[in-house]
């Protein structure tokens, strides 16, 4: 009986050990939350946070609503969190209808409430469908955020990258441009947008090299439960949805448990295969659900301290 080349492949697969089997536990995470809008889902967001902070996060950030919509609670969450857990905190802060006082008012009040990290971004228009316009008095975009920052205190200053190049940029080349100004005016890391395929990253890392950027970045990743709301999602921020991501989940709508076993499945085999080419810093979004964030660290071997098991307990 003759073996095909696709046949040998297969057994070369099934022979090897498991994929997860034995890693270092060596990688370090920071997981995305957003501000709750009602009590149970403030309730959902607690809960959340004490589950994953026994794993050690390097920080927790929680995101800012377009045009400010979103900026009390935000605040909020952000120093309870900074108040009440062991965690460090980093708040989202946009340049979206605000002036630089006002802008610059936010950071101080973070400062004063203990929280020494910033994600800065540009931000998108509040409004559906219209462009991106500069208010009138405040930062032009998110280069210019991270310099205004550093004149107020010694931040540290996460910001956004786009592996497959952000929607109002020109072409990719304008991208790293504007991603260098981000670094060269003093940020600390990139955190990218989400992406599906592991070669998206590499290629992307390699195009920062060659233009001389040489800070962090660490890449954002979307465990996906709801496919049809990551479409919508990658299609406002240019992210390739790969077709075979759509046959994975095709016919699992009403099957909620299925979806969140296959998201686990795609998210951990991506981390692992960005593991396997040197990257040992992954940053979460969450959506304010810990249990899939928490089976993919588990399996790229993180494990919560044995103190910080018996106090969540």
């Amino acid at each position: 009986m003759s073996i095909s080349v696709s046949q040998l492949e297969e057994a070369r697969r099934a022979l090897d050990a498991p994929l997860f089997a034995d890693l270092a536990g060596d990688t370090e995470m920071s997981f995305e939350f957003f501000p709750p809008k009602t009590e149970k889902m403030e309730e959902t967001l607690w809960a959340s946070i004490k589950t994953l902070e026994p794993l050690g996060p390097r920080f927790v950030s929680v995101t800012y609503g377009a045009g400010g919509s979103t900026r009390e609670r935000t605040h909020a969450t952000v120093a309870r969190i900074q108040r009440e857990t062991s965690l460090s905190a980093a708040a989202h802060l946009t340049c979206v209808e605000a002036t630089k006082e006002e802008i610059d008012q936010v950071a101080r009040d973070y400062w004063a409430a203990g929280v020494r990290h910033i994600v800065a971004l540009r931000g998108d228009s509040p409004t559906s469908g219209q462009a991106y316009a500069q208010h009138p008095g405040g930062y032009e975009n998110a280069a210019a955020l991270v310099a205004g920052l550093t004149k107020l205190h010694p931040f540290e200053i996460s910001v956004a990258a786009y592996p497959e190049c952000h929607p109002d940029s020109g072409d990719a080349q304008i991208d790293l441009d504007n991603l260098k100004r981000k670094f060269d005016n003093g940020a600390t890391r990139a955190i990218t947008q989400f992406f599906f395929q592991p070669e998206t990253f590499f290629r992307f890392r390699d195009a920062m090299a060659k233009a001389g950027i040489k800070g962090e970045v660490v890449p954002g990743i979307m465990p996906v439960t709801n496919f049809a709301s990551v479409q919508r999602m990658a299609a406002m921020c240019n992210t390739e949805v790969p077709a075979w991501m759509g046959r994975l989940f095709d016919g699992l709508e009403d099957h909620a448990g299925a979806r969140q076993l296959i998201a686990a499945t795609l998210a951990a085999e991506l981390c692992r295969k960005l593991y396997a080419g040197g990257v040992k810093q992954f940053h979460f979004y969450t959506l304010n659900r810990a249990e899939l964030t928490y089976a993919i660290c588990h399996l790229l071997g993180v494990r919560a301290a044995a103190g910080a098991k018996a106090e969540a307990a």
